[in-house]
């Protein structure tokens, strides 16, 4: 079912594409916070499906494949990110005709919840679900349309050449010199249960409402980024990672209870229900 949806897209270069998310050390620490607020249901329903495998395992699987051939997957790229200009909001642009994060985050849920899909298929939109909310929680992911998510922004990282969609993607959180279990462990113990509850919304509308006025206070001034970039906002990535997890949780939770997750994102004024 959808993969014949995926292979009557036409073939996306990747190259257009914005950098893998958070890197593979966010992502697995987006996954691993997951994990700590699944319930019951979500718990046994993800574990019906890929086993033994780790949230932070499943994470990063979507970025790895990207390499892969098949036309799935030659056809995927634009689902890791959104395109929202400066001073527009999601549902006022909407996603292209080859799909976004958001209409295949739709896309993956109803395959998720099709009991007669696949395996493998569940399998991989299960996967993908959880790589999805985390790279919506990079806040270059809902890029302004002009830069490919700050790709094409020069910079210097302590001297080396890079990219600032690069500096958020892994050079920050590399420059910490710690694993993705430690990181998830010091600000999974920091996450108070109002918090939680707080951060407990499934409407990737607005995961990108909050990365996109992140977005537009993070182009440096100058090119060359270090110890002030990085100390300037240390904080805002140990939000989002922070945020991602809990909301990982959350969808999962809804989407392997009868409350389905809001898929398609709502216009400005309306209010999430949970």
């Amino acid at each position: 079912m959808f993969q014949r949806i995926i292979v009557s897209l036409a073939l996306i270069s990747l190259a257009s594409a914005p950098a893998f998310a958070w890197g593979q050390t966010g992502h697995r620490v987006t996954g691993a916070i997951a994990e700590a607020h699944l319930g019951e249901a979500a718990r046994a329903g993800v574990a019906g499906l890929i086993g033994p495998e780790t949230l932070a395992e499943a994470s990063t699987w979507a970025d790895f494949m990207r390499a892969s051939d098949e036309p799935f997957w030659r056809a995927a790229g634009p689902f890791h990110y959104v395109t929202v200009p400066h001073g527009h909001a999601y549902h006022e642009v909407g996603a292209p005709e080859e799909g976004d994060a958001v209409s295949a985050l739709a896309l993956f849920a109803d395959v998720v919840r099709d009991q007669n899909a696949p395996l493998e298929e569940r399998q991989r939109a299960l996967r993908f679900i959880v790589h999805i909310i985390g790279d919506l929680h990079q806040p270059l992911h809902a890029g302004n349309g002009t830069d490919r998510g700050g790709n094409d922004v020069a910079v210097t990282w302590f001297g080396q050449e890079t990219n600032l969609h690069s500096v958020w993607d892994s050079k920050m959180i590399e420059g910490w010199q710690l694993s993705f279990t430690e990181i998830s462990a010091w600000l999974g113990a920091k996450i108070t249960p109002e918090q939680a509850a707080a951060w407990m919304e499934t409407d990737p509308a607005v995961w990108i409402a909050e990365s996109t006025a992140i977005r537009d206070t993070i182009y440096p001034q100058e090119t060359r980024l270090g110890y002030d970039y990085a100390f300037a906002h240390k904080q805002t990535v140990d939000t989002r990672l922070s945020m991602a997890g809990v909301r990982i949780a959350a969808y999962l939770n809804a989407l392997f209870e009868e409350d389905a997750p809001q898929t398609e994102p709502r216009e400005a004024g309306e209010r999430s229900t949970r």
